[in-house]
């Protein structure tokens, strides 16, 4: 079997309880990970946390055998996702490296279902299914369609293992190939990627889509039946957030357009919007005028809304991007060594 490293990035104590749960999941895998790299984004009191509070020593054993080794390294590069990625891939051993944010869990066989798509040496990347736990239930109004508002899987997606043109960061993963022939993920110095909170998003999709042109024959594979559970906070069931997040999105994909070409850039969101959202909206309306179902006519107009706020991100984006300097070229990860990790 490959070596597999199950990378988390972290940047807040205040999502703690989450991290022990991810991490328990990983280890309680049908096909355990070889070691998990955790990033903490440049916080030194959480590393450190980490190393104390998640190490195989310190966590009571659970009957599933030896544990994993737990790392815990810091991001060296620039704050946010991208950085805390890199970091990541450079600490890590694994052939295959696998990403899992740090507020979700992963179903028991999801590493063994992941590890089943590199059967074919053309595969780059595997990803899977995100679905949604919300905290504070779902709203009425919210559409499936527009479940990449929170981080998960929406509809629109295949249903069942197909080729796509980018996975989603919660759950993916890439043969270390796959940064040797592209280079890491872009950061905030590109206008794309998360910092925290900002809702800024996109790194791992300009990422796939520049690993893809390197690599033609290259396939990165979605399998549905690899899971993870990600957790929706009350905070992000609002309509402001909601609002928010389809803006920052339609920037982020004018950012993406810029750095890898529109034609790349917005394929599978021209399919989205031309076929998946009128079908959605479609769909509401019928579900009102047949059922009297209100909800349906919400998330009717929620699809409208949506598609117009995140229309009106990319405008404005692609407007400012015109006066914008070229951005950086990537840097591709290098290992560092165990000096540099502590």
């Amino acid at each position: 079997m490959p070596y597999l490293s199950v990378v988390i990035r972290t940047y807040t104590e205040a999502r703690w309880d989450y991290l022990v749960a991810a991490v328990r999941s990983v280890e309680r895998q049908t096909r355990p990970p070889d070691e998990i790299v955790i990033v903490a984004d440049h916080n030194p009191a959480l590393a450190a946390r980490v190393r104390d509070a998640l190490s195989p020593r310190a966590i009571e054993p659970t009957g599933a055998g030896t544990r994993p080794e737990v790392v815990a390294v810091e991001n060296l590069e620039a704050v946010g996702l991208s950085g805390a990625g890199n970091s990541g891939v450079r600490a890590a051993r694994g052939e295959i490296l696998v990403f899992i944010d740090d507020d979700a869990t992963a179903a028991p066989d999801w590493l063994e279902q992941l590890e089943r798509g590199y059967r074919d040496p053309r595969v780059m990347g595997v990803g899977g299914a995100i679905l949604p736990v919300w905290e504070s239930g779902r709203p009425g109004w919210f559409p499936d369609e527009f479940a990449w508002v929170v981080g998960c899987s929406y509809r629109g997606l295949p249903e069942v293992e197909a080729s796509v043109r980018n996975l989603i960061g919660c759950n993916m993963s890439f043969r270390r190939a796959a940064f040797q022939a592209a280079g890491g993920f872009r950061g905030a110095e590109s206008g794309i990627g998360r910092v925290g909170a900002l809702p800024m998003g996109c790194e791992e999709t300009e990422f796939a889509i520049r690993l893809r042109q390197q690599s033609p024959d290259g396939i990165l594979l979605h399998r549905p039946r690899a899971q993870v559970f990600h957790q929706v906070p009350a905070k992000r069931t609002s309509w402001r957030y909601f609002l928010s997040r389809c803006y920052f999105e339609g920037r982020s994909k004018a950012r993406v357009a810029q750095l890898v070409g529109s034609r790349d850039g917005l394929q599978s969101e021209r399919a989205h919007a031309l076929r998946t959202l009128p079908r959605g909206v479609a769909a509401g309306v019928r579900d009102f005028a047949v059922g009297r179902d209100a909800g349906g006519l919400a998330k009717a107009a929620a699809i409208v809304v949506g598609l117009a706020w995140t229309t009106a991100g990319y405008l404005v984006e692609t407007f400012a991007n015109r006066r914008a300097p070229r951005p950086p070229a990537v840097i591709r990860p290098s290992r560092v060594t165990g000096d540099q990790l502590r």
